[in-house]
């Protein structure tokens, strides 16, 4: 939102392009009420711009460079670009467990997502699960709707956490959002050095087994909320052939990626937040939209913020024990229903895509990918299109087997 407001300042045609049905993603969606000021303030800034928005489509395939083919709920849109700036962000990083595939057991973003879409959760027994910033904030959420929080479990180290306290001082807007924070679950108990093990149930979760400080404790519960900080959602990137380096979209000090038009800004390039994630669209947008020298100015801005994300990652880097929590018979990839025994005798990812199919369901390796990444150190170094599930019809033109009448959009420079 921030790079197609920026971009459609310095006169140019920009559209925004969502795969959800409203702008604003995860941490905005359904902030209209002026809860979050930051929403407010740049859904008006959009709309003043005249930025011509584009919701429910999912880009799925590049044919060709300068176009992308979208998804839409019964139709397929071409979508003629100069210039592209992506901004894909990240999913939470699952790590399997014994019972992880039971039903309630729910990434903790995911469950969050399901309450804001209505799920009822008042009275509801739950445990928050796995590391990273991401588990007070649902933690809050989740309570603020009625939930009971059980305990929240960090598999980092307190003294992990202290450093990263510490880290805290330096930005002033995430200290307050941390007292906010601790104020809201005053009161649950929180652990650190503690994950889940397994989780029970006949039909549906009825409890997990939580290590702590090596000690391991059974708690009866309804939801668990689990999740092990974020990836980088690069598929898009990768399928364009932008240069993936260290897990993130490379690009320079002007979010350009390797590809001359096409920038890249937020998780992709470097799990950073929200803050990190607002200056560096307004980099590409100015940045694509012709002001470099507006766009240098915010450069400061984005090193200050670039120093927490990497506070992130030295706290919330996960622990080797976990590698080890995966039985025999723990399914790895859900999809194709194939477990860890057979994965363990496969000597790279491709080798574990032609002999076990990991990795070819409708996720796409999105979810065991990160997983066989931590577990073997595997690479996943693949994307083909679709790029995500699509209609009979969708793939027959990615295969260029018939010519459906396309709703053709011209962005500019969006």
């Amino acid at each position: 939102m921030t790079a197609a407001a920026r971009a459609a300042e310095c006169d140019v045609r920009v559209a925004i392009v969502d795969d959800n049905l409203s702008l604003g993603g995860q941490i905005w969606r359904r902030a209209t009420d002026g809860s979050m000021p930051d929403s407010v303030r740049w859904t008006e800034r959009l709309r003043a711009a005249k930025v011509t928005e584009l919701c429910g489509l999912r880009v799925f395939h590049q044919p060709q460079v300068g176009i992308l083919l979208a998804e839409g709920v019964d139709d397929i849109h071409e979508l003629r670009y100069d210039k592209l700036i992506m901004a894909t962000g990240a999913r939470e990083r699952f790590l399997p467990f014994p019972g992880w595939t039971l039903p309630n057991v729910m990434g903790a973003g995911g469950l969050q997502a399901m309450v804001k879409s209505g799920l009822p959760v008042h009275g509801k027994r739950v445990v928050v699960a796995g590391t990273g910033p991401l588990l007070l904030a649902v933690a809050a959420y989740l309570r603020e709707h009625g939930a009971e929080l059980l305990r929240i479990c960090d598999q980092a180290s307190r003294s992990s956490l202290a450093r990263f306290g510490v880290a805290l001082l330096r930005q002033p807007g995430k200290m307050v959002q941390g007292l906010r924070l601790k104020k809201a679950l005053a009161g649950v108990p929180f652990a650190t050095n503690s994950w889940p093990v397994a989780a029970q149930g006949e039909q549906v979760l009825e409890s997990v087994t939580i290590s702590r400080e090596g000690t391991s404790e059974t708690i009866a519960c309804d939801y668990l909320a689990c999740g092990f900080h974020l990836v980088p959602a690069t598929e898009l990137p990768s399928l364009l052939g932008c240069e993936i380096e260290n897990g993130y979209v490379r690009v320079d000090d002007f979010q350009r990626t390797t590809l001359p038009e096409v920038f890249c800004a937020g998780e992709p390039t470097g799990i950073g937040g929200i803050e990190l994630a607002l200056v560096e669209g307004q980099i590409a947008g100015l940045a694509a939209g012709g002001r470099a020298d507006e766009a240098r100015s915010l450069f400061g801005e984005r090193k200050k913020r670039r120093a927490f994300a990497q506070a992130l990652d030295r706290a919330f880097q996960l622990r080797t024990e976990l590698q080890r929590l995966a039985s025999p018979e723990t399914i790895v990839c859900r999809c194709e229903d194939v477990p860890y025994s057979r994965l363990s005798q496969c000597s790279s990812w491709r080798a574990a895509k032609l002999q076990t199919r990991c990795g070819m369901g409708p996720c796409q390796g999105r979810v065991c990918g990160p997983a066989t990444q931590f577990l073997f150190n595997w690479n996943p170094d693949s994307v083909r299109p679709p790029i995500f599930p699509v209609r009979l019809e969708s793939f027959a033109v990615t295969a260029g087997v018939s010519e459906p009448v396309y709703q053709e959009v011209t962005g500019g420079h969006g």
